[in-house]
């Protein structure tokens, strides 16, 4: 009987990593759609972006998957927003894509160099990114509806967005734990999850 050989872009171990990043992706839907079942910048999505940057080899897949998954997400979100908060969402979204594509990229610092020390780093270092980042996005392109700090100038928006950099840092290293963590886990108790990347 001839063997067909198995796809090197389709394999248990590309299939489980999607299916880790869309599992986070639906926590993200969840806290936004139910209020105070976590806080509500306790999101993991600096966490996904480094995890598929970290686990798939594949280049494309690294960047595509983390990307399709929050943009399918961020659609969901949109779709419950009023016309005021839609025009501010879409002033701000290109800052948080770029953040998650930098992110990825920072990931493949991690390849085949996974522990817990540099996985806290690299998290600690996505969640000051995103900060520095996203409020820049948020003075440049929607200081407007962002509140009388950032009509003030630059600092002041950073200065008013401290309070939030919290939730982010925790969530950030949290769920970067959670991915990681979980991930190598399965490695240990699926062989085939331990072989070549995705």
């Amino acid at each position: 009987m001839q063997h067909i050989p198995q796809s090197s872009l389709f394999t248990p171990r590309t299939a489980v990593l999607a299916g880790m990043i869309a599992f986070a992706v639906a926590v993200r839907l969840l806290i936004y759609f139910v209020p105070g079942v976590l806080p509500y910048h306790f999101t993991p999505v600096e966490a996904i972006a480094l995890f598929g940057g970290a686990y798939f080899s594949d280049r494309r897949f690294a960047f595509v998957v983390p990307l399709a998954a929050m943009a399918l997400a961020d659609l969901t979100i949109a779709l419950s927003l009023s016309d005021e908060m839609l025009g501010y969402w879409y002033r701000s979204v290109a800052s948080v894509y770029l953040c998650i594509a930098l992110t990825v990229f920072g990931g493949f610092g991690l390849r085949d160099r996974i522990g817990i020390t540099r996985v806290a780093a690299y998290s600690f270092a996505s969640a000051v990114l995103f900060f520095i980042v996203t409020n820049f996005g948020v003075w440049l392109f929607a200081a407007g509806s962002a509140g009388d700090a950032c009509m003030q100038g630059l600092l002041p928006c950073y200065v008013a967005a401290i309070p939030f950099f919290g939730g982010t840092l925790a969530g950030t290293l949290v769920w970067s734990a959670i991915l990681f963590g979980g991930f190598e886990l399965m490695k240990l108790r699926w062989t085939s999850l331990a072989g070549a990347a995705a």
